[in-house]
């Protein structure tokens, strides 16, 4: 009987540890895993907690932790602070969570870069327009209201890591140990299926968000490179313009000078032959008018000169003629 007692024993308790490394290994794990219960300090103008510390995308609103994973951008629940974490589909995420700044996100994906630290995240961009469609106004928050936080689940503090109990007993501890009812209308409707898929061990999302699937938004991606393709072609276009006028003036400049400088080259000559014509023209005028006027006269006079002097010789030779003929 001892023996069969034994063996009871030892069946049960093989059977227990099973069932607990079972539990241990359906888990949920998104990235997270922490030593003992984190610091959590209010989001201003939020009634959300958030930890400074941790690194991850990591809250606490209305009785539940959250977290944003970034791998397959969707969002996590658990009641506990190191979960099991429970998918939650885009369209039940509370509106305050999803408008928590972007600058209370400790891990940031790359499709998120350039955002708005004082904005919440672009989520219909991130899953799109048929989730925007369902949550229209969701950016539409009273800001300057005064919110009261739900209380911490101080009890959890005891727990840590080499005490974190298994799933099963995280629904019982909580019940008897945290009292809240949450106020949210998508808290209080997706409560209870967190909390029974937590004690099975979590739910992972089955794909992944259309922005991690697709990257970068393609219409964005798409208006930067033909705005840049646009900008490149202008400024090419640009330069060549720039380019071609300064050739063009150069060009100008070059075939300018030549033909300036041959025109005057064969303007000198003309000028000088023109020149050299007056002064071939002037002194001939010049010498036809003297001759015509002062030679003449001179001529004349040298023409008389001449008749006299060849006149008076014989005129001598007659007189000396007729002085002998008179003699004899």
């Amino acid at each position: 009987m001892r023996n069969v007692a034994k063996l009871v024993v030892v069946t049960l308790f093989v059977m227990l540890l099973g069932t607990i490394t079972a539990e241990a290994q359906v888990s949920v794990s998104i990235g997270i895993d922490l030593p003992a219960f984190p610091r959590l300090e209010v989001v201003p103008n939020y009634p959300v907690y958030y930890a400074p510390s941790v690194r991850a995308n990591y809250f606490f609103y209305d009785g539940l932790f959250w977290d944003f994973n970034v791998e397959d951008g969707y969002w996590y629940s658990s009641s506990w602070y190191n979960g099991p974490w429970v998918f939650v589909e885009p369209v039940y995420v509370p509106q305050v969570i999803l408008v928590i700044p972007y600058r209370y996100y400790r891990v940031r994906p790359r499709y998120w870069s350039g955002w708005d630290y004082d904005r919440p995240p672009r989520w219909g961009n991130h899953w799109g327009p048929q989730w925007e469609s369902s949550r229209r106004d969701w950016e539409r928050w009273d800001r300057t209201r005064t919110y009261v936080a739900a209380p911490l689940p101080a009890y959890q503090r005891k727990y840590d890591k080499n005490h974190y109990p298994a799933p099963s007993q995280q629904i019982t501890i909580r019940s008897e140990r945290y009292r809240y009812e949450p106020k949210d209308d998508y808290v209080r409707q997706q409560q209870t299926t967190i909390l029974e898929r937590q004690s099975h061990g979590g739910e992972r999302a089955r794909d992944k968000a259309e922005r991690v699937v697709k990257g970068p938004d393609p219409q964005e991606k798409t208006q930067r490179q033909e705005k840049a393709q646009g900008q490149e072609k202008y400024k090419e276009k640009g330069q060549r313009q720039d380019k071609s006028q300064l050739q063009e003036k150069g060009q100008r400049q070059d075939k300018a000078p030549p033909q300036e400088k041959a025109r005057q080259e064969k303007a000198l000559p003309q000028e000088k032959y023109q020149g050299q014509n007056q002064d071939k023209s002037q002194p001939p005028e010049k010498a036809q008018r003297q001759d015509k006027s002062q030679p003449p006269e001179k001529a004349q006079r040298q023409e008389n000169g001449q008749r006299q002097e060849k006149s008076q010789p014989q005129e001598k030779g007659q007189r000396q003629e007729k002085g002998q003929e008179k003699g004899t």
